[in-house]
């Protein structure tokens, strides 16, 4: 009978495929290691860096060591499976295929540094976007180029792995020539948004957060994708539109007005005099002329009070302004302080208001005068002959 030390023995050397029990355990204890190692570096290291960076004004350190935290402790574990693997006897395919897999984690490591490191890196764009003189499209544009840049690294990505494994990408972006055909055909509607939106880019049609109005949608801007556009209308239902529509339909961006306008007929009654109606318009338009609240450049805007049409029921007074404030609430405050300046110069002048209403002319009646009706008690007056 054998000696149960030397079975033990036997097994420790024989292990898991031809691996002795002492390497895999030497393999695991080294994972554990740098795993430990990791916690430690973070706990001190990082942790410090940190503190660092919140003491400094410029928010680019902050961000930019919040980008590499995540794969710099993912690179730990990438670490210990390269170290772990030189405790163990391999050779042949086994060998090639550890190799490939400590290179394909050194790529994702890579990649996936470079695709953390997109946001802190786009601050750089604000003074390129500045430069090209798309100021108001800032958050717009930097949101897009950050999305298209994070999609090419993706694919940078996938294809080094893919290669890593010994696919050929290029033969295989060949090959599916025929299936891209056929995707891009099912995908045509995809494909005309992504242009429509590249159009509402470069003409900068609108940005986040503009209100605008289509034949379909009123509202405010929340996001522009590749594939469609957000709005949230004022009843704060949220709508999704494809790009291309939005490209191909008219629109109207009410946050890209100068100044906001005012047009309205006053209507005073017919009984006012020649100077009345001269005074009204003449105080109406030095009260324009004078408040802050409109815009009376004759560069900028235009500004008409006068004396328009005769209507049904009254002689009406046309008043077209703008004011200086395009916001709405203000807009409408404007709007208040007007309507009680002309109620108090047309009052003040002794004019009135006109409202509609019909005058009947009856020139005679068509059966005579009517008869009298006597009154209970009394006698019928005798008729004067």
């Amino acid at each position: 009978m054998m000696d149960f030390g030397k079975h033990v023995a036997e097994v420790w050397q024989t292990g898991v495929l031809g691996v002795s029990l002492g390497a895999v355990v030497t393999a695991i204890l080294v994972v554990l290691v740098f795993l430990g190692l990791r916690r430690v570096f973070f706990r001190f290291v990082v942790a410090s860096l940190r503190s660092m960076t919140r003491k400094t004004e410029s928010e680019f350190d902050d961000l930019v060591l919040h980008a590499v935290e995540k794969p710099l402790e993912f690179g730990f574990v990438v670490v210990g499976f390269y170290v772990a693997g030189q405790f163990l006897p391999m050779s042949g395919a086994v060998s090639d295929a550890f190799d490939t897999f400590i290179r394909s984690l050194i790529a994702l490591t890579l990649f996936w540094l470079m695709f953390r490191a997109i946001d802190p890196l786009s601050v750089f764009m604000d003074r390129g976007i500045a430069i090209l003189g798309s100021v108001s499209m800032h958050d717009t544009m930097k949101n897009f180029f950050v999305k298209l840049a994070k999609f090419v690294v993706i694919c940078l990505g996938v294809a080094a792995v893919f290669q890593e494994w010994g696919f050929n990408v290029a033969a295989l972006l060949g090959s599916l020539g025929l299936v891209g055909m056929a995707v891009a055909l099912g995908a045509r509607e995809f494909i005309a948004n992504l242009f429509a939106g590249l159009t509402i880019f470069l003409d900068r049609m609108f940005e986040k957060g503009n209100w605008i109005r289509t034949p379909d949608v009123d509202g405010v801007v929340e996001d522009i994708g590749f594939r469609a556009t957000k709005v949230r209308q004022f009843d704060k239902a949220l709508v999704t539109i494809p790009n291309s529509r939005l490209a191909g339909e008219a629109l109207v961006n009410f946050s890209r007005m100068t100044n906001r306008r005012i047009y309205w007929t006053i209507g005073v009654e017919y009984r006012t005099t020649r100077d009345q109606l001269h005074m009204i318009v003449h105080d109406i338009l030095e009260y324009l002329k004078s408040s802050e609240d409109f815009e009376t450049d004759p560069a900028r805007t235009k500004t008409f009070v006068f004396v328009d049409t005769f209507g049904a029921s009254s002689i009406n007074i046309m008043l077209y302004c703008f004011t200086r404030t395009t916001q709405w609430g203000e807009w409408l405050a404007c709007k208040e302080r007007l309507a009680y300046k002309v109620k108090d110069i047309v009052e003040g002048h002794g004019a009135a208001f006109a409202f509609p209403s019909t005058s009947l002319y009856v020139e005679t009646l068509p059966f005579g005068n009517p008869e009298t009706f006597p009154l209970p008690g009394k006698t019928r007056p005798q008729q004067v002959p």
